[in-house]
């Protein structure tokens, strides 16, 4: 994680399936650096390849899902989340990279 004015760039690694899960106050941007990341979506899924980014509308439920390992990139407001409203055991606080 890295800071950049109020906001935290976040690199991550997925493989699984995350928690359904809302922000209500931000948007989340992803971007997939490898791998391949499925977000669901209550109206249907959004699938990116490496290079390609989605941007979750503040509000809106979804669900990110890696088949394999994936690298992501996240650009959120400081302090935000990773399990938005859901938390539980997977809530985890963004580290300084060094």
């Amino acid at each position: 994680m890295a800071d950049l004015n109020d906001y935290e760039v976040k690199l991550a690694k997925l493989k699984g399936e995350f928690v359904w899960h809302t922000h209500d106050d931000t948007d989340e941007l992803f971007l997939v650096i490898s791998g391949r990341l499925t977000i669901r979506l209550r109206d249907g899924d959004v699938v990116l390849e490496p290079g390609e980014l989605f941007v979750v509308p503040r509000g809106v439920e979804h669900c990110p899902v890696a088949d394999e390992e994936t690298a992501i990139l996240l650009f959120e407001p400081a302090g935000t989340l990773n399990t938005g409203d859901a938390g539980g055991p997977r809530t985890k606080a963004a580290a300084a990279l060094n």
